[in-house]
């Protein structure tokens, strides 16, 4: 199985393990998936986050009103009446505006940052450091123990237009933010290596040779976007343990430039009388009273 280090960039995301023969079709459609399912799992645990704090969203036409400005306008939230956190809410205010401000009580919000953290771990990018192999399974399971963790916190289901039920039902709306700039679209992806480009009508093989034990680091990009750039000879890392290693051999020879080269004769073992001095007994005298 060939070892495929994937990032975006200079940013490391996952590795994934394929055997030399895949053709590169699948490949690329199977990378763009655990990568838009790993940035999935990112968006809904911040979401989840703000859940535990202040509650769930607001209508869309209340969001960043003041409470005057929704008296004035006799506007309600009627979703609000019927997703009510188990074992009652407690009030904590959005100052943003677009959460209701009625959080689940502390035992609940444990049981969402919980999961927020396990899920994080499965899909965290110390995942590479540590040699896993990302799965959409795994992606899946992260999924499945979010989706989990909200039943039991809103037993009752949360509105249609809260982002979190919107992820889970695949409807989210990610036109005009970040997010939706960091999604890359399956049939847009491109692989590339060694500053080339992995073409779909080609196998795994064809480039990196028929030995399965091949580790490469494959970079996923946006069609139009251009070649990404290449990866430097050397680590960061290792690039600071170089710069060290020259700082301190600057520093030695600055110091040897500052001594001066007769301060060797001082040391006993240039002194041509030693020899002398030893045999007449007179070694180490000192001239001062004690």
């Amino acid at each position: 199985m060939v070892l495929l280090h994937v990032k975006r960039g200079d940013e490391s995301q996952f590795l994934l393990q394929a055997p030399g023969s895949t053709e590169l079709e699948e490949l690329t459609v199977q990378v763009a998936r655990l990568y838009n399912g790993r940035l999935k799992v990112q968006r809904l645990c911040s979401e989840m986050e703000e859940l535990a704090e202040h509650g769930i969203f607001l209508p869309p036409n209340m969001q960043g009103l003041t409470d005057d400005q929704i008296e004035e306008l006799k506007l309600k939230d009627e979703w609000g009446e019927k997703c009510v956190p188990s074992g009652g809410a407690v009030f904590k205010k959005d100052d943003i505006g677009r959460r209701n401000g009625q959080a689940p009580n502390e035992k609940m919000k444990q049981v969402l940052k919980k999961t927020i953290e396990e899920a994080k771990a499965i899909i965290s990018k110390k995942q590479v450091e540590a040699g896993v192999c990302v799965t959409m399974e795994m992606v899946k399971d992260a999924l499945d123990q979010l989706r989990g963790a909200v039943m039991i916190v809103y037993p009752m289901g949360l509105p249609p237009y809260d982002p979190i039920r919107m992820e889970f039902e695949n409807k989210e709306d990610l036109s005009g933010t970040q997010a939706g700039l960091n999604v890359i679209k399956e049939s847009e992806a491109q692989l590339w290596w060694a500053a080339k480009e992995l073409r779909r009508t080609k196998k795994l093989s064809d480039y990196v040779g028929k030995n399965e034990k091949t580790k490469i680091i494959a970079k996923i990009q946006q069609r139009g976007q251009g070649a990404p750039a290449r990866e430097p000879i050397i680590s960061s890392e290792e690039q600071k343990q170089l710069m060290l290693y020259y700082h301190r051999r600057q520093e030695e020879l600055k110091r040897l430039e500052e001594n001066d080269d007769d301060a060797c004769l001082n040391s006993p073992w240039a002194d041509n009388t030693a020899l002398k001095r030893h045999f007449h007994g007179v070694k180490d005298i000192k001239w001062r009273p004690r």
